[in-house]
């Protein structure tokens, strides 16, 4: 067979050596119908290739939608083919094309409930329009797909296009509204005889060459206003068989990639923030394991036993200083060297190892030019390895997880940090009925190994909290050396079928489980039951293209048989006929109590509660979309209260070219804030304060796509938030039914304030019992990203790269604007890093 040209053109004689395939069916809104325009499709392959020729009708070619974006932009009309290779029913690779030549390809896992968008397979394709509509042409190595070797090769297969003016999709194989998945909904692709799995091999070499620039730092020698340096480092994709790949990274840079948006929280926990790095996020899939999934209540929400960005983070140890010493801290711990090893086998293996390396990272400390060095992160070994197997013809997988950490010599200034650390689990779902019924769960144990300074910081650490007052169940052991706990979640729901889904599940963590050290944990000590139930339409109506209606309420426990929480919420989400999206929901919070409020001190009691959410969007294909998305909430007794609005406005003036601006305001004003705890003579006094909180924030975007591979995008985000504090008070009954029998307030002749320090006189005999400092805050912030991208061959890129950050404490007393004005605008210099980065991905 001559190979066709991938030029759009389907005219060529090749493509005649097999018929057209089509019958597409409306996917929605209309699901089971005849679609606006027709689809059809011819497969052809080689020893080397597959060819996909797709030719997509459209009476009035005129209005089909060209707009252009980088590639995963999925703008305009498109059409996607989507092949099960493995032929597993849960794994897909899917091809996309739009109208305007732009790529997009996504990794299907866990039957379409996951998508991977940053997977970027080499593959080549060109899209033309004529009278008739518009053809796809699409030429796929067969490197890119895994398979077994069988003399004939049975894959899954799905087509699906998109019909942008109508926002209609189709497809090739009947896809229902109520389907209890995607790629087991697939028809079958036959007739592939002889094809041999393709080994690939790809080497992507990278060289950075960066300028840094700041305001310089009178007599501090490490901030002389600017710094430079040229680094280079290799990636590298080696199929050891054609179903399972090894990914290498030696010494990555990601300075290409996007800053994390600003955020403060008060409430003393960690802030969970998107893994972006490349190597990191493609096949992530693989190695998920949250803690406990639910549909009900968001439980624990981003909480994970493997959270890549542990690796890579910031040095945890800051180095003993005397006064008049500069420091040269560095911003994040070197990875030396990382391996990903992953892929899914015919028989029903999924396997990802990664195992990743991260240097000995010192702090240069500078006294008068003499100089010394201390170590503030040791040279760590992460490893983290997932198997599942499938089985029962694919409708049951079990399952299991396992992760080390592992530090090098802790010196006293480091002996804080876990020596070594290690997690587990088993996982399983099993599906019956056509996939419509599921149970599920999993279990999970850790152990963490340290010295007693470590393992007592970890007892104490807001996760555990086993100091807590009146918390019988726990207790603070100092001369522990380790500490091992256990989690778990077991569930059973409905999914398709029908209207109605459901699910209800239980899960738990003990107090001791910890898995901070390569994983994501807010809290431990947690027992929780949840009820989860919705409805959907299946048809379009008068008024609504789909609406949606959820029920759910969870009910949460301590260990010590305390019920600390009882919420319940309703919601629904609305498509409309002109495809405007809304949505409201509603949550009460009957019994609120907090093992973790006072840091260590007493379950604390808070006021029932009602909140509630609503947004809308318009139709995302206008030129000009807006969006407004809003939330609050309010104590019964009104001790606590918040807001905040997001308003959306997107301009598409040019299809090259995309603006959009989302500022945010939010305002919070609690009585019963957490400020610290405070040894006196009388005891420990739980001292709090009524904070309001005001946060400003504005993330701006703008894309400017030249062509498919030459694009220009920015990102900034201008960032305030205030805190005024007044109106202190301790706890004098942390469980009192009324709010006003849980405090003691300050009176004016109790509390004085001077030079930005707080003394408390509580009993009003002229001694001062304690101080504090004043605890208002002004957190400023402006970060952005301006990065050309070119990739100038397919699988090679230069990024041209300029970074701004702008970090600091301002006025609380300012409003919020006058602070960005005199801050961002009027203040010192900001951090900027200018970035050039070139990569070249060898395919041997």
């Amino acid at each position: 067979m001559l190979p066709p040209y991938v030029d759009g053109n389907l005219e060529e004689d090749t493509w005649s050596l097999v018929p057209w395939e089509g019958g597409f069916v409306e996917q929605r809104p209309d699901e089971n119908t005849e679609p606006d325009h027709q689809t059809k499709f011819k497969i052809l392959y080689d020893k080397h290739f597959l060819y996909v020729g797709i030719r997509c009708y459209d009476s009035e070619p005129n209005k089909i939608e060209k707009r252009l974006s980088r590639r995963d932009g999925f703008e305009g009309d498109w059409i996607a083919i989507f092949i099960d290779s493995y032929f597993d029913k849960r794994t897909a690779f899917g091809f996309l094309v739009t109208a305007a030549g732009v790529k997009a390809d996504i990794l299907e896992s866990n039957n379409g409930e996951n998508e991977d968008e940053s997977w970027n397979p080499i593959w080549y394709t060109k899209t033309k329009i004529d009278l008739e509509g518009w053809t796809a042409e699409m030429k796929i190595p067969l490197s890119q797909l895994k398979f077994g070797a069988t003399k004939e090769q049975t894959w899954g297969l799905q087509l699906m296009r998109r019909l942008f003016r109508e926002e209609e999709r189709s497809v090739w194989q009947r896809l229902p509204q109520d389907t209890p998945g995607f790629v087991s909904e697939f028809g079958m692709l036959q007739g592939l005889i002889d094809l041999e799995p393709q080994k690939q091999l790809e080497i992507q070499p990278y060289a950075i060459s960066k300028l840094e620039t700041y305001e310089e730092e009178q007599n501090n020698p490490f901030l002389t206003g600017q710094d430079g340096k040229f680094t280079a480092g290799l990636d590298a994709k080696i199929g050891i068989t054609n179903d399972l790949t090894l990914d290498l990274t030696i010494n990555p840079d990601f300075g290409q990639v996007e800053a994390d948006p600003s955020a403060i929280a008060l409430d003393g926990f960690q802030i969970f923030f998107e893994e972006k790095r490349p190597f990191f996020v493609e096949n992530k899939n693989i190695f998920d394991y949250r803690v406990s999934p639910s549909q009900a209540g968001n439980t624990f929400g981003f909480d994970n036993v493997f959270y890549s960005r542990r690796i890579g983070r910031s040095p945890q140890g800051f180095p003993q200083t005397e006064a008049g010493e500069f420091v040269d801290q560095p911003d994040n711990t070197a990875i030396l060297g990382a391996a990903k090893f992953s892929g899914k086998t015919k028989d029903g293996w999924s396997i990802g190892i990664l195992e990743s390396t991260t240097a000995r990272k010192y702090a240069t400390i500078d006294n008068n030019g003499q100089r010394r060095r201390e170590v503030v992160e040791p040279l760590t070994n992460y490893f983290v390895g997932r198997l599942q197997k499938d089985f029962n013809n694919r409708n049951s997988y079990i399952g299991g997880i396992f992760t080390t950490t592992n530090r090098e010599n802790l010196n006293e200034d480091l002996s804080f940090l876990h020596k070594s650390a290690y997690s587990g689990g088993f996982d399983f779902k099993h599906q019956w009925n056509e996939r419509n019924w599921y149970i599920a769960g999993n279990i999970l144990w850790s152990h963490v190994q340290g010295d007693t300074t470590a393992i007592i910081q970890t007892q104490k650490s807001i996760t555990h909290l086993f100091q807590r007052v009146g918390a019988k169940h726990l207790s603070l052991d100092p001369n522990r050396t380790s500490m091992s706990g256990t989690g778990g979640n077991i569930q059973v729901g409905k999914v398709g079928n029908g209207h109605w889904k459901f699910e209800t599940g239980f899960t738990w963590r003990s107090p001791e489980l910890e898995l901070n050290n390569v994983g994501f944990q807010r809290q431990a000590d947690d027992l929780r039951h949840y009820n989860w139930i919705g409805y959907q339409t299946l048809k379009p109506d008068n008024n609504f293209r789909k609406v949606g209606i959820n029920y759910n309420h969870w009910s949460v426990w301590d260990f010590g048989g305390n019920h600390n929480l009882l919420q319940f919420n309703t919601s629904s989400w609305q498509n409309w006929k002109n495809n405007w999206f809304t949505n409201v929901g509603f949550n009460y919070s009957p019994i609120q109590y907090s093992n973790y409020a006072l840091r260590g001190g007493p379950r604390l009691r808070l006021s029932p509660e009602i909140s509630f959410s609503n947004g809308m969007e318009t139709d995302s294909r206008k030129k000009l979309q807006l969006s407004i998305f809003q939330n609050g909430s309010k104590a019964m007794d009104n001790s606590n209260k918040s807001y905040s609005i997001e308003l959306g406005i997107s301009y598409q003036p040019l299809n090259a070219l995309r603006i959009s601006a989302f500022p945010e305001y939010g305002t919070v004003n609690n009585n019963l804030q957490y400020i610290n705890n405070i040894t006196t003579h009388n005891g420990i006094t739980y001292l709090n304060g009524t904070v309001e909180q005001k946060t400003l924030s504005m993330s701006v975007r703008l894309n400017y796509t030249i062509n498919p591979n030459l694009s220009i995008q920015y990102w900034g985000q201008p960032f305030i938030s205030n805190g005024r504090y007044f109106n202190f008070k301790e706890i004098k009954d942390p469980l009192a039914t009324s709010f006003e029998n849980r405090i003691i307030s300050y009176q004016k002749n109790q509390i004085t304030l001077n030079e930005n320090i707080y003394s408390v006189d509580s009993n009003i005999d002229g001694t001062v019992d304690f101080t504090f400092d004043n605890p208002n805050f002004s957190v400023i912030q402006f970060r952005s990203n301006l990065v050309l991208r070119w990739e100038y061959i397919p699988g090679s890129e230069l990024f041209l790269v300029w970074s701004q950050d702008v970090s600091r404490s301002g006025d609380p007393q300012l409003t919020l604007f006058n602070g960005l004005k005199d801050n961002i605008f009027n203040g010192e210099k900001p951090k900027n890093i200018f970035l050039l980065k070139a990569t070249y991905r060898f395919v041997l």
